[in-house]
């Protein structure tokens, strides 16, 4: 099952790019949520190999997953691929220079069931498909918006 979309933000490749490999604060959000996460490395910087472990209830039980930056290509992509149980999920990120100022983001999510009980999963998943689908774009819209919020911003941009 896959999940795609693009954005285009009004801000250099460069600065995109940073904002969307921040990690850190990616994990501070998920324990707002109320996700526990850890880091499974001991990585000091950005990079191939970093993993992280998180515990969230879904369903009614608590799921584990386990998610590792395999391809790290600054500043032009990168791809986590994490596996829950049965269920293999590959999360794609690419970015494109439409310009000096302007940067296409391309998120892909592509879920892969591996047993019996995955499979039964993403059949569910399939049938919420085009709402999940519209759920997808607009967090990625929102997220986008963040990026060029943020860095209008830092460079004195007023609404």
């Amino acid at each position: 099952m896959k999940f795609s979309t693009r954005q285009d933000i009004k801000a250099p490749i460069e600065y995109v790019f940073t904002r969307a490999t921040d990690f850190e604060a990616y994990g501070r959000q998920a324990l707002r949520r109320g996700i526990e996460i850890d880091r499974a490395d001991e990585m000091d910087c950005i990079g191939t190999g970093m993993q992280w472990n998180a515990i969230f209830p879904f369903r009614g039980k608590l799921r584990k997953v386990r998610g590792e930056l395999t391809e790290f290509d600054l500043p032009n992509s990168f791809l986590i691929q994490s596996v829950s149980g049965g269920l293999q999920a590959d999360f794609d990120v690419e970015f494109l220079p439409l310009s000096r100022n302007r940067t296409r983001i391309k998120v892909g999510l592509d879920l892969a069931p591996k047993t019996l009980s995955a499979r039964l999963l993403i059949q569910s998943l399939k049938l919420a498909k085009s709402n999940l689908d519209k759920r997808f774009e607009i967090r990625m819209a929102k997220f986008a918006s963040e990026i060029q919020d943020n860095y209008d911003r830092a460079n004195g941009v007023h609404f």
